[in-house]
């Protein structure tokens, strides 16, 4: 029974769709035209898309659906000229082997907005998210410009009206849960405000809160040693976030799992401070 009263997905013969797999099933142009309720309304209408035949002003297509037949795989890609290093919009969702969805990836980038290099070191190759290089003279600049770790631009705050899109879509296939793996630590606690609890990662998610107030041990390592460990970086979840990517716990930021019950808000907030 659908928990937002969203319609059941149904194909072309009337059948229901339960999965991502069996969209990708579909002839090309009905699994896009399903896909496309995924992406945030504001890219059609603040960038001069349009929506039925996903062209820009210019004639070239935007938006573009990797959904092959096969695989429970989608990934939707908006970028506004073919040549652009960035994507306006990217989502990447796959199924579960349980029965649910798995939101892997969400960016969504102000083009126009400074660029920031976090993504790759500073010969230029690519650094998986810096878990196996950094380059610290821009992960410097984009602290200072107010980005949260791996954030390469600004964003287009667009994320309320994807999640609620997209939760709606995931609704209609009669799935009930939505899964992911938040990259750091500010994208754990913003997804607590759009409803998620922890499958791991909870009692970490407190320690940390507890060991950043005054007298903590990761409060008493906000030494200056580094620009990412200044004091008072306790104080927002963006400064502890990137205390965390420099690595002042003593172990790595993973195998921290979160779902979301669709239509319900678990009402976990592991972050007691009061500024983002």
């Amino acid at each position: 029974m659908s928990r937002l009263g969203t319609s059941h997905l149904l194909d072309p013969d009337g059948l229901p769709l339960f999965s991502l797999a069996e969209i990708n099933r579909l002839p090309v142009a009905e699994k896009e035209r399903i896909y496309q309720q995924i992406v945030p309304e504001r890219v059609f209408t603040q960038f001069g898309i349009d929506e039925t035949t996903l062209c820009g002003a210019d004639g070239h297509r935007k938006v573009h659906f990797i959904c092959p037949e096969g695989l429970g795989l989608l990934r939707i890609e908006v970028r506004m000229q073919p040549q652009d290093r960035d994507c306006l919009f990217f989502v990447e969702v796959a199924d579960t082997p349980f029965g649910q969805i798995e939101l892997s990836f969400c960016l969504i980038n102000d083009l126009d907005s400074p660029r920031f290099n976090v993504d790759v070191d500073e010969a230029g190759r690519d650094n998986c998210f810096a878990t196996v290089r950094r380059n610290i003279p821009e992960e410097i600049r984009a602290m200072q410009a107010g980005l949260a770790p791996n954030q390469v631009h600004r964003g287009l705050k667009m994320f309320s009206q994807f999640f609620a899109q997209f939760e709606r879509f995931i609704d209609s296939l009669g799935i009930d849960t939505i899964m992911a793996e938040p990259l750091s630590y500010d994208n754990a606690v913003r997804y607590e405000g759009y409803g998620f609890d922890y499958l791991t990662g909870k009692q970490l998610m407190h320690w940390i809160d507890r060991e950043f107030q005054p007298g903590g041990v990761l409060f008493q390592r906000l030494d200056g040693s580094t620009p990412f460990r200044q004091p008072g970086m306790e104080k927002t979840v963006r400064g502890r976030s990137w205390a965390i990517h420099d690595g002042i716990m003593d172990q790595p930021w993973d195998n921290i799992r979160i779902y979301k019950t669709i239509g319900e808000d678990a009402g976990v907030r592991t972050y007691t401070g009061g500024r983002y």
